[in-house]
């Protein structure tokens, strides 16, 4: 140790609730996977280019000096254009002027969601797997979750499971639908049931439904399209898996309009406003005809039964998403130590990045013989992982 560090003085003590916090294993990969030049099946980060018409609208707004805040609740243009789509493709009605916030992701919407109506040692419910980033937010905020397990092949959960799940202290039920990490698609029977526990609990709703335009075969349906929990539910959505502009950071809610009063100081208290110039992008992209999503959904599709078919010919069990752009698939007992070490593997050995399961879980060793894929990526490019997964020895 130098003189410079001996005289040092000791850091201050950190906050309680970052203690144990830390990264996931998806960034340690992700980054293993770049630096020997392999292909990232691990991160959703839709590595593919964004429709011409919102980089031409960003641009031009740049361009534009459109760089000022905004109103913190969003441009108006914007607001009025996400709820004639609600209206139109989610069957929720909504003012744009006190029912529609605009956020910086739809990260920050629930960062803002969270602290506006959750104190802390309350509880929320939601289904395992889970969508990691919101359940160790919720930590950070003392809030405890507890989990609803759902199973493969077809992520089902068991209706006694979710109503035992409910406590006097259950403020919030968090769906994800169509669902990270799984791709379930939750049916308009299931909806009905969380709604109804939620109602007789007095909780509320909120919906994270980013990949609501990316379904197979099955419909999508917002919860807040329900009449029984319109009134109770906050439905998160935005741009960035449907245009794949995730470094964009434009999100959005829509709800009451006491909540989303609420929900927009806090998030003015966090983080001013969403990007100016992008929010311009994002509206351009509201303007994209039907034709478009049709489209990057058979694209999608494409992927899911390229990768699928490659997984099964390599020995593992794919679990076939019902939407968004993820495959959980089981390797199988006994192929490696577990899903850490197969991950590992398999990066090093083919150079394919993929995540560990078992984070995933509430109950983690019931991933730890599976693996989440990512299929967003270009044709090209989910080819050669293909390629190289069957190179795999097993």
């Amino acid at each position: 140790m130098s003189d410079a560090q001996s005289a040092r003085p000791a850091m201050p003590p950190l906050a309680d609730r970052v203690r144990d916090a830390h990264h996931t294993a998806l960034r340690r990969l992700s980054a293993r996977c770049q630096e020997i030049g392999g292909v990232n099946l691990s991160q959703g980060v839709c590595d593919l280019p964004a429709p011409d018409a919102l980089k031409d609208a960003a641009t031009a707004a740049i361009a534009d000096n459109r760089a000022m805040y905004t109103h913190v609740a969003g441009i108006h243009d914007l607001r009025d254009a996400i709820a004639r789509k609600m209206q139109a493709f989610n069957g929720v009605t909504c003012d744009p002027a006190s029912e529609v916030a605009v956020t910086v992701g739809s990260a920050g919407a629930f960062a803002s969601i969270a602290m506006s109506v959750l104190n802390p040692g309350d509880e929320v419910v939601t289904f395992s797997p889970y969508y990691t980033y919101y359940t160790g937010a919720l930590k950070l905020l003392d809030v405890r979750v507890r989990y609803v397990n759902t199973h493969a092949p077809d992520w089902r959960y068991d209706s006694k499971e979710l109503a035992a799940a409910f406590s006097p202290r259950t403020r919030m039920v968090l769906i994800n639908t169509p669902a990270n990490p799984t791709g379930k698609v939750f049916s308009q029977d299931e909806l009905r049931e969380i709604a109804g526990l939620a109602a007789a609990h007095n909780a509320w709703i909120v919906t994270d439904e980013i990949y609501e335009y990316i379904t197979y075969d099955v419909p999508h349906v917002s919860m807040a399209s329900l009449p029984e929990a319109a009134g109770r539910t906050i439905t998160m959505s935005g741009p960035s898996k449907t245009y794949a502009v995730t470094g964009w950071r434009v999100g959005y809610a829509v709800g009451p309009a006491e909540v989303i009063e609420k929900i927009t100081v806090v998030s003015d208290l966090l983080f001013i406003c969403a990007p100016a110039p992008l929010q311009h992008g994002v509206l351009a992209g509201l303007h994209l005809p039907d034709a478009y999503y049709a489209q990057m959904r058979a694209d999608y599709r494409a992927k899911r039964d390229l990768l699928a078919d490659t997984l099964r010919a390599i020995g593992f069990e794919p679990f076939l998403p019902q939407g968004a752009f993820y495959m959980m698939a089981d390797f199988g007992a006994g192929c490696y130590a577990d899903a850490l070490t197969a991950a590992d593997t398999i990066l090093e050995e083919v150079g394919v990045a993929t995540v560990p399961g078992s984070p995933f879980f509430a109950e983690p060793a019931e991933g730890a013989t599976q693996l989440r894929f990512c299929f967003a990526k270009s044709m090209a490019d989910l080819e050669d992982a293909c390629r190289r997964l069957k190179r795999l020895t097993r």
